[in-house]
């Protein structure tokens, strides 16, 4: 009796189901499932690069034929001294560095003061100037573009430099990324300690608040970094003279040539890519742990 009792699974509407011999349970199918997809997400994603990094080193006659050819034959580095001989292209990668350097540098100081004073300092109209701050996140850049080009007309500020930059040097995200932040990894108790030991605010700020955001600050850095380094459309707003393009623009306009320069253009796209992927490597620690802040609470 007591060994029948021991081969009978247990009833019950809380009871386990044991997977037969040789079959796989839903628990180890999914995790395979999600590495499929993946799999092919980035297969899907780096296709095209490894396309285009090909295809750079091949004569303009040979990049579409049939069937493709997955390596370039004859190899040729022309197309890459063609660029850098008849196209002013380290004018515009020089203008895109320094823009993008210096707005991602000002505008994660920025952000991180402003998102430190909305989260830790209590001041008359704090919610409704949040309010106002994160509801702008909501309006399309297209609706902004005409009033912000007007203002900087009339206002006499059309210098290259400082209508790439300035405009964009307190983005709403950033503000909103680094209050949420400053909230969970500031500690009040760390604040009230340093000014007992008579740290000045603006002193607390850079030596004890700007160290603990530092997560944050990497995420932030990328994400500020790639998009005005890749900024197209404003870019092509607000400037008209050739010689001072970015780098978007430069390589926009050797594909909207006579002949359709696209040895060119495959060229020029390899070696506007080194940047971000220099960014992406220094910082990628600072980025994951970023953005996996907030997803577990202590």
């Amino acid at each position: 009796m007591s060994a029948l009792q021991t081969r009978r699974a247990p009833a019950g509407p809380g009871a386990h189901r044991t997977a037969a011999p040789g079959s796989k349970s839903p628990a180890t199918r999914r995790p395979r499932l999600v590495y499929v997809l993946l799999i092919a997400l980035v297969v899907m994603f780096v296709l095209p690069l490894l396309w285009a990094l090909s295809s750079s080193f091949k004569h303009r006659g040979d990049i579409f034929t049939y069937p493709p050819q997955p390596l370039p034959s004859p190899f040729t580095l022309e197309n890459y001294t063609r660029l850098l001989d008849t196209q002013p292209f380290w004018g515009w990668f020089a203008t895109s560095t320094i823009v993008a350097v210096v707005s991602t540098t000002v505008s994660v100081f920025v952000c991180a003061l402003a998102g430190f004073a909305f989260a830790k300092y209590r001041f008359r109209g704090k919610r409704l100037l949040f309010d106002v701050m994160f509801s702008s996140m909501a309006v399309p850049f297209a609706v902004i573009v005409v009033p912000l080009f007007v203002m900087l007309v009339k206002a006499g500020v059309t210098n290259v430099y400082f209508s790439l930059i300035v405009p964009w040097v307190a983005p709403a995200f950033g503000i909103f990324m680094m209050r949420q932040y400053a909230e969970q990894a500031v500690p009040d108790s760390v604040l009230e300690a340093a000014r007992i030991d008579g740290a000045s605010e603006f002193g607390l700020f850079t030596r004890v608040v700007l160290p603990l955001l530092r997560p944050a600050l990497g995420a932030l850095a990328v994400w500020s970094f790639l998009n005005s380094y890749n900024s197209f459309f404003w870019p092509l707003i607000v400037v008209s003279d050739p010689a001072q393009y970015t780098l978007p623009l430069g390589i926009q306009s050797l594909y909207a040539a006579e002949g359709r320069q696209v040895d060119l253009v495959l060229a020029g796209s390899v070696l506007a890519a080194v940047p971000s992927l220099i960014m992406f490597i220094l910082l990628r620690k600072q980025l994951l742990d970023g953005l996996t802040a907030g997803a577990v609470k202590s």
